[in-house]
């Protein structure tokens, strides 16, 4: 059975992406946590990067919703795996949708790693630009 306290964090860190609330997402990773989108090989380390890149997100799109979770449980009780939908709204008001997964490995009730892995164009855009 998958740790009830885990499942409550995605839902947590979701919630702050998809509210564009940064504090409660930043609530939920360690100062120091590695989030990486594996399938565009990117990889940021800490706040102030994954803060950067979030801000660019929102700033790109009207709004972005992640929902149908589906969790996987792993042997270990530290790492959990979601599988879900995202939908982005663009600008110009078209629907993007997607079908993700992320894995998150949590220590001292914070994600110390967020792995994600993405359906088609990077949406979470790391490019190093304001």
């Amino acid at each position: 059975m998958i740790e009830p306290k885990l499942r409550s964090m995605v839902k947590e860190y979701f919630r702050g992406v998809d509210d564009e609330d940064l504090p409660l997402l930043l609530g939920t990773l360690s100062e120091d946590c590695a989030f990486s989108i594996e399938t565009h090989e990117v990889k940021l380390i800490g706040h102030d990067a994954i803060s950067r890149m979030f801000h660019r997100l929102w700033s790109n799109h009207k709004w972005v919703r992640h929902d149908q979770f589906s969790f996987v449980e792993e042997a270990q009780n530290d790492v959990i795996a979601v599988r879900f939908r995202v939908t982005n709204k663009l600008h110009d008001d078209q629907l993007v949708y997607k079908s993700n997964c992320n894995f998150f490995t949590c220590r001292d009730n914070k994600f110390i790693e967020v792995r994600v892995y993405m359906s088609g164009e990077n949406t979470l855009d790391h490019a190093n630009r304001s």
